[in-house]
């Protein structure tokens, strides 16, 4: 079995319907995603995290970082050399691509450094007030529930 059925997600929770359908999305596209260029994923704070991929080859002007839509896409075009080059062997891919990360709400990119041929892009998650967690006061029931024990003690 190599399809995962998120259905029993849709039952357990309330409003995560969407979290679940980016989970099956995220799982049915991993076997045709690209692995070029490498990157990682990093919780620098609790609530602030890097996304380092490993761009050798590629110069700042080469790169373009935009955020759209919730979603994160980088490319890198690499100019051409104008010399002509005699390789024996070739082990450092200076190829175009497009990695493209989808951001969960209220993550907003901070940004983003080229330094040792690593493209650092800074994010920070900022709840608004309203989503924050907030302890619920707990109220006793009226006087009957006194009333009650006071009668039985009677």
């Amino acid at each position: 079995m190599r399809r995962f059925d998120p259905t029993p997600l849709y039952r357990a929770g309330i409003g995560f319907d969407h979290m679940a359908d980016m989970l099956d999305r995220v799982l049915s596209s991993d076997l045709q995603s690209p692995s070029y260029p490498p990157y990682n994923i990093e919780r620098v704070e609790e609530n602030a995290y890097r996304i380092s991929l490993a761009v050798a080859g590629f110069r700042p002007e080469d790169l373009s970082v935009e955020v759209k839509e919730n979603a994160l896409l980088i490319t890198g075009r690499s100019a051409e050399d104008e010399r002509e080059r005699q390789y024996l062997h070739r082990g450092i891919a200076t190829r175009a691509f497009e990695r493209r990360f989808h951001l969960a709400d209220h993550v907003r990119v901070t940004g983003a450094t080229h330094q040792d041929g690593m493209l650092h892009i800074e994010l920070v998650r900022e709840l608004p007030e309203a989503l924050k967690p907030r302890q619920i006061e707990i109220q006793r029931a009226g006087g009957s529930a006194r009333q009650i024990e006071a009668d039985q003690a009677a």
